[in-house]
């Protein structure tokens, strides 16, 4: 049984300073903390560039460690040969995902995000598109309209009917245009987006056989009273748009991700074909674009939390996991700071040309240059320690860039000793599928009846981070 992972930071900065919040947050130093990725026993990097970009964006990669393609920024699901924007690229160029692979051998399959359930992560396992941003018609130009290319929800309901579990945030693109959002009545920016005046709830409703067990949530009480014995398809629409940053999570309304992955794993496993889950912590991307490094690690504990109820759940001995990244970010953390220091702290020291202090956690572009009377802002004035605090940067921009280096991917399972040493990006789902037996490639597996043949392949779990992708 194959997952993944994803999330997206700077590899393995990423991954010493989440190591060093998680640590913290438990009352130690923080140096010496292991996360649950850092036990897999396999690791190895992949480079991130795009076809047409080298610091890559989530739609290319997306697509190259999903459909093992390689493509253009913007684009996913679809070959390099697709032009971003341009619909009359697409036909003749779409590329199928490892998802479609373990649908079409007979496993279950499920998506679960802390994005929207189209965005560009989970839109690379089932949607065809040259552009990421079509989340609903509503925002597509008419020429591709007319051209009849279709957006990014209604592939979700459309292109792989049958796909098990899907969770996280999204509601608007799937309701006609102004239609009101079931928890944030008096919100606009809630309310449904779509010009076609479909309801795309009610057509997932609409594909499932009446004698199945088919369940449409928006909330987590609603998640965790579910007998996940009793559910045979679940789609949860827990937000609008985007689900909430961990640390502002409504506990009554939002899970967690480490709450949807356990749902998910439960109502999977239960194929004795196994399964494939797409995990993304994808939020861990958004917090480093807005230069808030704290909601960020936070979202990326959280990931590692995943993880670890992952592993809790499943076998080494039959499951696949894999978690990776689909890019880095222009994250950093310096300053000789000593053992101990907060995470999120200052440099023990002041900088020896401004004599202003700064704190270890920096960019390299985004949204924290701050310049006052002059001079860089005295961030011993401000509530560094904030959890929306941007950290400085040394570029302005409204919005942090990725990237370039490559990402670490982690593994464990039955061929996970195939993702070592420095690879390409879209490697990553030819080694899951090779392990499970599932997609075009199939000579090296065994008839079903033969005595310890690849036939059935392992479960694959694949969890993605931000800027990590994590394959579960």
């Amino acid at each position: 049984m194959p997952w993944s992972f994803r999330s997206s930071t700077p590899t393995w900065l990423r991954m010493s300073s989440c190591s060093w919040e998680m640590g913290q947050l438990h009352h130690n130093p923080g140096e010496e903390t292991r996360l649950e990725m850092d036990k897999f026993p396999f690791v190895a990097l992949s480079k991130t560039y795009n076809t047409n970009a080298q610091v890559p964006d989530s739609a290319g990669t997306a697509t190259a460690y999903l459909c093992g393609v390689k493509a253009d920024e913007g684009t996913v699901g679809v070959s390099a040969a697709t032009e971003r924007s341009r619909c009359n690229t697409t036909q003749g160029n779409e590329v199928t995902s490892i998802l479609r692979w373990a649908k079409d051998a007979g496993k279950s399959v499920g998506i679960v995000t802390t994005t929207r359930v189209n965005h560009a992560t989970p839109s690379a396992a089932y949607a065809h598109s040259a552009d990421r941003d079509w989340y609903s018609d509503n925002e597509m130009p008419p020429e591709a309209l007319s051209q009849g290319c279709k957006d990014i929800a209604y592939q979700l309901m459309h292109n792989i009917r049958d796909i098990d579990v899907i969770m996280g945030g999204g509601r608007k693109y799937m309701y006609p245009k102004n239609k009101t959002d079931v928890e944030y009545e008096s919100d606009e920016k809630a309310r449904g987006t779509r010009l076609d005046g479909l309801d795309l709830v009610d057509t997932w409703k609409s594909f499932k056989p009446r004698y199945k067990h088919s369940h449409f949530i928006w909330n987590r009480t609603e998640l965790l009273t579910l007998d996940p014995h009793n559910v045979d398809y679940l789609l949860g629409l827990f937000e609008p748009g985007d689900m909430q940053y961990e640390l502002n999570r409504n506990n009554v309304t939002d899970p967690s991700l480490s709450e949807m992955v356990v749902v998910a794993i439960q109502i999977l496993r239960k194929n004795p074909k196994g399964f494939f889950l797409l995990v993304e912590g994808g939020r861990i991307d958004h917090g480093h674009h807005e230069g808030k490094a704290k909601q960020a690690l936070h979202e990326a504990v959280d990931m590692d939390r995943a993880i670890g109820q992952a592993g809790s759940l499943t076998s080494s001995e039959d499951t696949l996991t894999v978690v990776t990244a689909d890019h880095s970010h222009v994250f950093t953390f310096g300053g000789y700071t000593p053992r101990g220091n907060s995470i999120f702290g200052l440099a023990p020291m002041l900088s020896d040309t401004d004599k202003k202090p700064f704190t270890a956690i920096l960019y390299g572009n985004g949204p924290g240059y701050k310049v006052v009377g002059g001079e860089r802002e005295n961030v011993s004035m401000v509530d560094y320690a904030h959890n929306n605090y941007q950290a400085q940067s040394a570029v302005p921009l409204r919005h942090e860039t990725h990237g370039g280096e490559d990402v670490a991917v982690f593994s464990k399972g039955p061929m996970a000793h195939l993702l070592h040493g420095v690879h390409e990006q879209n490697y990553v789902p030819h080694v899951m599928a090779y392990a499970a037996c599932i997609g075009a490639n199939l000579g090296h597996c065994a008839p079903a009846s033969s005595a310890g043949s690849l036939a059935a392949g392992p479960l694959l779990l694949a969890l993605a981070l931000y800027p990590l992708s994590v394959l579960f």
